[in-house]
């Protein structure tokens, strides 16, 4: 197997009994990329040699026997709008394409410490807005799956390059579904933790009150070594194996079922997942969960107005150095008053609570993450902006950990399945995570053939 291909448990059993060093695994990722990125896009920048200097140093930790843990010499990306030091950050905009930052964010240096080696930025929707769009500073990722189709935003460079077997780890941010929606079009796990959980300093941000950082992974278990890393206090590896028997588990059917946008395909994979979580030993239930719309048009509020507020003086000084597409999303928040806000942010209080009260009874709630598989790019080219149909944002207002994995695909095309659960509750999620991704094998298939 491909050194590239490895998960990265088994990556790290191999660097420890000395079969592979770190410089060869570095070595094996960037031939992978030079060899497939070219048609994807996925990197917007790489750092050979910083990565193959890393590389180096941790070979030579582990002769000294100083072992960094579990992601020691396993390589990542990140994405165009988290600053690494000496690397460009442009945001994936015009206006941003001199910038180099002079420090790691601190979730990169968390990643660093862990052992981690940063190898490269990944494409964004430009400043983390709507897309994909081809007037910005470089072209939209391609999805793996299918160039016809969309990758997602705006984590889309993050999504290729771990879906195309470019990295097994990547970093994304999620403020309406940024981290999800990706991972749900390209086969790949999301995780979008408790908000404040991993910190954003360093991270340009689009929404404050929503923004978060999160890992994108090849598998579950990937995720939660991820986690631990980025924030040390998540413990999200410390279920991982313990089996989902006599676990409470909520099943929103209602929330997107009877929807038109929901493809028939989507429908009866999540209640073929929902039928397997049974099967390993849970207790379903159905629930009722607020009113979608509602909740998306309060989030959409802050998210618009606060996206406003930190461009306005960009927008002042070098308005066509922004793309059309980001000029019109910010433009959402014209008109938008304090008063607007302040409604939008009391919804978001009631359905915190709402969700809080769910959890009672309930150890996770599980529901889609999109209500279709990618749709195809010539669908998103007009001249308006558009949203495609999601169940994310709520879960941004609110600030609740969220996972997307694969559940099955619909025309060839990835579905993916979320798992919720109350604050701090990572270890939950990745429990019932790894146990369906175990007993299942929508994880395993690959738009290549390895």
């Amino acid at each position: 197997m491909h050194p590239a291909d490895l998960p990265i448990p088994e990556t790290a059993a191999a660097l420890r009994r000395g079969g592979l060093s770190c410089r060869d695994l570095i070595e094996a990722h960037l031939e992978r990329i030079a060899a497939r990125d070219p048609d994807l896009g996925a990197f917007v920048a790489l750092d050979a040699e910083g990565a193959r200097n890393a590389a180096d140093q941790a070979d030579l930790a582990l002769r000294r026997g100083e072992d960094a843990g579990p992601l020691h010499g396993i390589p990542f990306g990140v994405k165009d709008l988290i600053d690494v030091e000496g690397a460009d950050t442009r945001c994936g905009s015009r206006l941003f394409a001199d910038r180099i930052a002079d420090r790691d964010a601190p979730v990169v240096a968390r990643l660093r410490k862990a052992g981690a080696i940063p190898i490269g930025q990944l494409a964004s929707y430009e400043f983390a807005l709507t897309g994909p769009s081809h007037d910005a500073a470089y072209p939209p990722a391609k999805n793996p799956c299918s160039h016809d189709h969309i990758t997602g935003g705006s984590s889309s460079g993050s999504a290729a390059a771990v879906a195309a077997g470019l990295v097994r780890m990547a970093i994304g941010t999620d403020t309406g579904g940024s981290v999800r929606s990706p991972a749900a079009y390209c086969g790949l796990v999301g995780l979008k933790p408790t908000f404040g959980l991993v910190p954003t300093e360093g991270v340009f941000p689009l929404s404050p009150s929503l923004d978060h950082v999160g890992p994108m992974t090849a598998s579950v278990t990937e995720a939660a070594l991820m986690l631990d890393a980025m924030a040390p206090t998540a413990g999200a590896c410390a279920a991982l194996g313990a089996g989902i028997q006599g676990l409470r588990i909520g099943y929103a059917r209602d929330w997107f079922a009877h929807d038109p946008e929901a493809t028939p395909d989507l429908t009866r994979a999540m209640d073929d997942a929902v039928s397997d979580l049974s099967l390993l030993g849970a207790r379903i239930d159905l629930i009722t969960m607020q009113d979608y719309d509602i909740a998306e048009a309060a989030g959409a509020v802050i998210l618009h107005a606060e996206a406003l507020a930190q461009h306005q003086q960009g927008l002042r000084q070098s308005p066509d150095l922004y793309g059309r597409q980001a000029r019109q999303s910010l433009m959402g928040g014209v008109g938008l008053s304090a008063e607007d806000v302040a409604r939008a942010r009391a919804v978001g209080i009631r359905i915190r609570a709402e969700t809080e009260l769910l959890f009672q009874d309930h150890d996770v709630i599980v529901t889609p993450t999109t209500l279709a598989p990618a749709p195809p790019v010539a669908a998103l080219q007009g001249d308006e902006t558009v949203w495609t149909a999601m169940r994310t944002l709520p879960f941004n207002l609110t600030g609740h950990p969220a996972m997307s994995l694969p559940i099955g695909f619909s025309g060839g095309l990835p579905l993916g399945m979320q798992i919720l659960a109350r604050h701090h509750a990572e270890a939950m999620i990745c429990r019932v995570g790894a146990a369906f991704e175990a007993a299942t094998d929508h994880s395993a298939r690959s738009p290549y053939l390895v």
